[in-house]
């Protein structure tokens, strides 16, 4: 048996755990420079508010009274990994499939509508956040119970997939074949000619056809709705194979040395991943953007290189990026974003050594130096070692984030006071 277990709202979720006068008030959550929605409360839904609707853009009277955050990643983050560590007292076997959803696998029978209380009930306890199960003998089958688990109410957040397959088919004729993990709208538009427009459908399409039509991963799907698993559990998440980071910025820049500022800072973070996932980087490439909505001429150029020595060393990352900024940027453009991507990874005990590389001692001072950088910003806080190309901590082209909440968690100064 497989168990979903979903967070319900995650984010909102998580500003109510520091707030508790927000339960029953409309919450949503803003993407990056409080832009889009991104998460929202069944109350924000029941407004009529939108997924990705435009904030600042939306009326008046949408937004009234409603509790409107930035993105707290942060917290988010933190709180995750608190609900996952309570998830694993649960099951021996467990795969985190995002910041707020994992698939539990159990090889022995339970009274499973029991132990789905008692994971919401001690989620809720350990954490404060509010958590869906469901339960089926696949993946597939286990997705679809938690989205009854969460519009049911008489469920109770918790859904067993039932073995009547009268009530099994029953069930997958209500669902839109779209809404069948893994399928979505590129696959619906493909099926909808044959007729295929609900689960119970797709569950029908004969084997070849559905090879056919949508390749060995959707043939798995068809069969995992028909009750047999196809899809194992990946408790150890696999190598990445690239690594991205790009923002927004609160403030357009136009000159090459504010841009170096948040690509130093970007590379710097893609760089820390790196060494914590012992890998190193082969190619590394930098791309800009302007404002596609601001009626301007555009240009959105990007470049790449091939490093000689594939490293996870931040400073060198980020000499490598600043010499690719330098070869595409343009004056007379307001950029609103920068990125950088490092691809071509290898483990960091693999990597073979160049002709032009340092010398030994060199490259072991660099990565003493690199462990101890990680370990002071990870022990007083990020940022509070950095390269001095990055800049100062406050810079003008930081996200824009006017409704942030604290870091309840993280951060001694927002931890809260309690008096009595």
């Amino acid at each position: 048996m497989f168990a979903l277990v979903d967070c319900n709202s995650f984010y909102c979720s998580c500003e109510r755990v520091f707030q508790p006068r927000l339960e029953g008030q409309p919450v949503v959550v803003l993407s990056n420079n409080d832009g889009c929605v991104v998460s929202r409360t069944i109350e924000a839904k029941a407004r009529g508010i939108a997924m990705g609707e435009v904030w600042h853009l939306a009326r008046p009277e949408l937004k009234a009274g409603v509790h409107a955050f930035s993105s707290n990643y942060t917290l988010y983050g933190d709180l995750s990994r608190r609900v996952m560590a309570t998830l694993r007292g649960f099951a021996h076997h467990i795969e985190v499939y995002s910041i707020d959803e994992a698939f539990l696998r159990y090889d022995i029978a339970a009274d499973w509508t029991t132990l789905g209380r008692e994971i919401r009930a001690t989620v809720q306890r350990h954490t404060g956040i509010p958590v869906s199960v469901g339960f089926g003998p696949t993946k597939v089958l286990a997705k679809l119970a938690n989205r009854l688990a969460k519009q049911r109410e008489a469920h109770a957040g918790v859904f067993l997939w039932p073995t009547d397959p009268a009530a099994a088919t029953a069930l997958l004729e209500t669902v839109p074949v779209g809404e069948v993990w893994g399928i979505g709208r590129r696959l619906s538009e493909r099926l909808a000619p044959l007729g295929i427009t609900t689960a119970r459908a797709l569950r029908d399409l004969d084997d070849a056809t559905a090879r056919r039509r949508l390749t060995v991963t959707g043939h798995r799907l068809v069969l995992e709705l028909r009750g047999q698993s196809c899809l194992a559990l990946e408790e150890l998440a696999p190598p990445k194979q690239a690594l991205c980071c790009a923002r927004g910025f609160g403030t357009p820049l136009s000159t090459l040395d504010a841009l170096g500022e948040p690509l130093a800072t970007y590379v710097s973070r893609l760089a820390e991943k790196l060494r914590a996932q012992r890998q190193v980087a082969g190619y590394l490439q930098v791309f800009l953007e302007t404002n596609p909505h601001a009626g301007v001429p555009q240009y959105c150029p990007s470049t790449g290189s091939t490093l000689p020595l594939p490293s996870n060393d931040s400073s060198r990352l980020a000499a490598v990026a600043a010499g690719l900024l330098r070869r595409i940027f343009r004056p007379g453009f307001s950029f609103r974003k920068v990125g950088v991507l490092v691809s071509d990874l290898s483990p960091e005990s693999s990597m073979q050594l160049a002709f032009e590389a340092p010398p030994a001692e060199v490259l072991a001072r660099r990565h003493t130096l690199m462990a101890t950088m990680d370990r002071l910003n990870r022990d007083y806080g990020r940022g509070t070692v950095r390269l001095a190309s990055a800049g100062n901590t406050a810079p003008v082209w930081k996200l824009r984030q006017a409704r942030l909440s604290p870091c309840y968690t993280t951060s001694w100064e927002s931890l809260l006071t309690v008096s009595a």
